[in-house]
């Protein structure tokens, strides 16, 4: 037996459920019941325990649980088969191994921690424990390989419209995958993707959000870059209605994508876009060099225009929006 129906049970009953009415209830033995709630208090549950009374659920859960997390889903696909880990090396490594083994699209790959988490270039994501979030959903889109960026920019639109509208924050996108809060690192979207001949077999899409930091989580260097919503706005953000409203734009705008296209989504990017007619530093390469954002093209690419007057594509690459040197906040994921 699961632990679920005991924490149904506790979540409705209006006082105490003794050990004896749980054990009739559910039909295992009041030894069992026991192991059952060890096991709950275990996963952040506060649940009292009464020699004559029984139990009594007093809290739930702060972590990002199935049992949290599910009855605020709002989706079709999009986190029904969820993989919840205390603690991950990577997400996207463990959701590669499960898309390799046939996982359905939708499936989501969540850790409370990250102790190998990474970004674009092999840089690292910092993920502490309970803090953020930090997840990866697979994708089996069936489209062209040259489409495939396209899945980073529309995962950064959907982000910011949760983060819109449950922390009431007003988000920017720095092209390709970052997500800025005044200017700092919010939030940061690796792809990856498997394919033959052209085709894409399957996209995971492992994004990393600062939720509760406060400034003295982040350690010396990430500090100068990173922020989160805590450490922003003094106000502590439901981890678990975040990623369930991100969860739900993010497969409202993924589905919109294949059967219309870029164009609409393309736009909401564009209005939140950081950086655009402003001069960029450009490391694409081995070639650095200064120009002028001017926007991104139907298919994702960033438009920039050079010293010379040249409109370039960046499809890959570093852009840096503080052209006098540094790293600019390309910061991990």
């Amino acid at each position: 037996m699961s632990r679920k129906p005991i924490l149904e049970a506790l979540s409705v009953a209006e006082g105490f459920l003794s050990g004896e009415e749980l054990s009739r209830r559910l039909g295992v033995s009041r030894s069992a019941i026991w192991k059952h709630i060890v096991a709950l208090r275990q996963e952040g549950y506060t649940i009292d325990a009464h020699t004559r009374l029984g139990y009594k659920l007093r809290s739930r859960s702060a972590f990002l649980l199935p049992e949290e997390v599910g009855p605020l889903l709002e989706t079709e696909r999009f986190g029904r088969d969820y993989h919840f880990y205390a603690s991950l090396p990577s997400t996207n490594r463990t959701a590669k191994e499960l898309a390799r083994q046939g996982a359905a699209e939708g499936t989501v790959v969540l850790a409370e921690e990250q102790t190998e988490g990474r970004g674009r270039l092999g840089r690292g994501w910092y993920s502490p424990p309970g803090l953020g979030i930090y997840f990866t959903v697979i994708l089996r889109p069936a489209i062209p390989l040259g489409l495939a960026p396209q899945v980073t920019l529309l995962a950064s639109v959907a982000v910011c419209k949760a983060l819109e509208t449950v922390a009431g924050v007003q988000p920017s996108i720095k092209w390709p995958n970052d997500v800025l809060l005044h200017g700092k690192k919010l939030c940061g979207t690796l792809t990856e993707l498997n394919a033959e001949m052209e085709a894409v077999n399957y996209l995971v899409v492992g994004t990393g959000i600062n939720v509760n930091q406060g400034p003295e989580d982040f350690p010396g260097e990430v500090a100068k870059v990173a922020t989160s919503l805590y450490a922003t706005t003094g106000e502590k953000v439901d981890r678990a209605r975040l990623f369930a409203a991100l969860l739900r734009f993010f497969e409202a705008d993924y589905k919109h994508w294949l059967s219309a296209g870029f164009e609409r989504l393309r736009s909401e990017w564009l209005e939140r876009a950081a950086g655009m007619g402003t001069t960029v530093r450009v490391i694409a390469g081995q070639q650095e060099w200064i120009g002028r954002a001017e926007g991104i093209d139907s298919d994702g690419a960033l438009l920039v225009r050079d010293g010379g007057g040249e409109l370039r594509r960046l499809i890959s690459g570093e852009v840096s929006l503080r052209p006098e040197g540094g790293q600019g906040y390309d910061f991990g994921r």
